[in-house]
């Protein structure tokens, strides 16, 4: 049950970086409607990518953040740990 548990946080993780590398795509000003929901996926993800984007060397305009935390959720996490 635990197992599962944390099988389904790394993947509501998982989606939400995806979600903010999609919005961050997109010009969303403060009085949009959907700048409550941006700001919060970026807070919440940004925890996560924070420390590996300062630890990555930079990559030119690329934040290659996202992919190394969601590899690392993906192979590391989910594969070797917790067999999901």
């Amino acid at each position: 049950m635990i197992v599962q548990l944390l099988c389904g946080v790394t993947q509501l993780a998982v989606l939400a970086i995806i979600a903010r590398v999609i919005l961050s795509w997109f010009p969303i000003g403060p009085t949009s409607p959907f700048a409550p929901i941006a700001r919060a996926i970026f807070q919440i993800t940004e925890t996560m990518l924070g420390p590996v984007r300062r630890a990555l060397p930079l990559a030119g305009p690329l934040d290659l953040s996202p992919i190394v935390v969601i590899l690392f959720l993906q192979i590391v996490v989910q594969r070797l740990i917790l067999n999901c």
